[in-house]
């Protein structure tokens, strides 16, 4: 039934289900306020505070005061933790400072600080980092040079790294610089371009480490690099001439050496193999002096025990050694010279001949009686024979 049907409730419905007023007016849609001053006595239940209303309204206005204050609270007690509460990953570290003061270096984890009595500085402490220079030096012989250089470092001591030094990488920058311009002009130029890099690198690593640890920036670093240095632009044309004439000295030179450690040591092992072969000749001589002077004792000796016997040995030993010479053998028939024989070995004179040596052979000829003549004395017989 509609709601202005006849016979039906209209005096005392409207269409929002309320009942009119005895004064004729109706009720409108639902308020805005009242369902805020709804909303304001829950909160108000909930913290505790006061369901009655004063008949003037003053005591709804305090309970709605303490409603947005609860909830003013709580909102900023979740910011608050939600700021203070952190987590440090297992490459980084923190470090808290309480009243500015330093309190704690915090390790890997859930960790809870109390803003703003305190502050937290996080960093990654294992990650090494990289800082690039590049500049012209003045070497020591007071050329110009651009050295590019790449110096890797990282955190190995937090707290030093917040609390002593204002900007360490900056620092570290400045230290850097310092560092290359001490070594590079008291280095040559051209072991700046060519091998003296890697000495300058060692060099700049050690001084500049120990430039950050005067300062205590809790940087330590792990590798410098040199890269390839040049000329500036301006005179790099000269500087390529005068790398050129200095590669060709060192080239000559290298030759000239060379030329030197083939030579020299040859010369020295010839004049070493002379004076050993003249060594060796005296050694010889004297030794042969010394053995042929003690036979003569010894043989002397013999001579007087029986001089004829000695006198025929010496003699044929004198004609063998004199008959070993020859290439001709000569054999004798009897004691009065008849039937002697000269016989030439003709193959082995030619054999002889062709190896530029002469063959020995045996030449003790012995008559039948045991008596031995030499080839003069033999040989005039045998022309005679063949004359005849």
């Amino acid at each position: 039934m509609a709601w202005n049907e006849p016979g039906g409730n209209s005096n005392n419905q409207d269409p929002w289900g309320g009942k009119r007023r005895n004064n004729g007016d109706r009720k409108g849609p639902p308020d805005l306020d009242e369902a805020f001053r709804k909303l304001q006595e829950s909160l108000n239940g909930l913290f505790g505070g006061s369901k009655k209303r004063d008949d003037d309204g003053g005591g709804s206005g305090r309970g709605g005061g303490y409603g947005l204050l609860g909830i003013g609270l709580v909102v900023l007690a979740a910011v608050w933790l939600y700021s203070a509460v952190y987590v440090v990953d297992e490459q980084e570290q923190a470090v808290v400072l309480r009243f500015g003061k330093y309190y704690e270096t915090v390790g890997p984890g859930l960790n809870i600080y109390f803003p703003p009595i305190d502050r937290k500085y996080m960093e990654n402490v294992t990650r090494e980092r990289a800082y690039t220079k590049q500049g012209q030096m003045l070497t020591e012989d007071e050329n110009i040079v651009e050295v590019p250089l790449t110096v890797q470092y990282k955190i190995t001591n937090l707290q030093d790294f917040v609390l002593n030094v204002d900007q360490p990488e900056i620092s570290l920058q400045h230290a850097t610089e310092s560092a290359l311009r001490h070594v590079v002009g008291s280095t040559a130029m051209d072991q700046v371009l060519t091998e003296g890099r890697e000495l300058m690198a060692s060099e700049i690593k050690e001084r500049l480490q120990r430039f950050l640890d005067t300062y205590r920036t809790g940087i330590t670093v792990t590798q410098v690099n040199v890269q390839s240095a040049a000329a500036p632009r301006e005179v790099q044309e000269a500087f390529d001439d005068v790398i050129r004439a200095r590669e060709d000295e060192q080239r000559s030179r290298n030759q000239a050496e060379t030329y030197a450690n083939g030579v020299v040591p040859e010369a020295r092992g010839q004049a070493q193999r002379i004076i050993e072969d003249a060594n060796g000749y005296r050694d010889e001589t004297v030794s042969r002096a010394k053995g042929e002077a003690d036979r003569f004792t010894k043989l002397v000796a013999e001579y007087r025990k029986a001089p004829e016997v000695t006198r025929q040995r010496l003699y044929l030993d004198t004609m063998q050694e004199v008959f070993s010479n020859t290439s001709k053998v000569l054999v004798t028939g009897n004691k009065n010279g008849q039937n002697n024989l000269l016989y030439l070995p003709l193959d082995k004179m030619i054999d002889g001949g062709r190896s530029g040596a002469a063959p020995v052979t045996s030449a003790a000829a012995t008559s039948n009686e045991g008596h031995t003549r030499s080839a003069s004395d033999l040989q005039q017989p045998a022309r005679t024979r063949e004359s005849r």
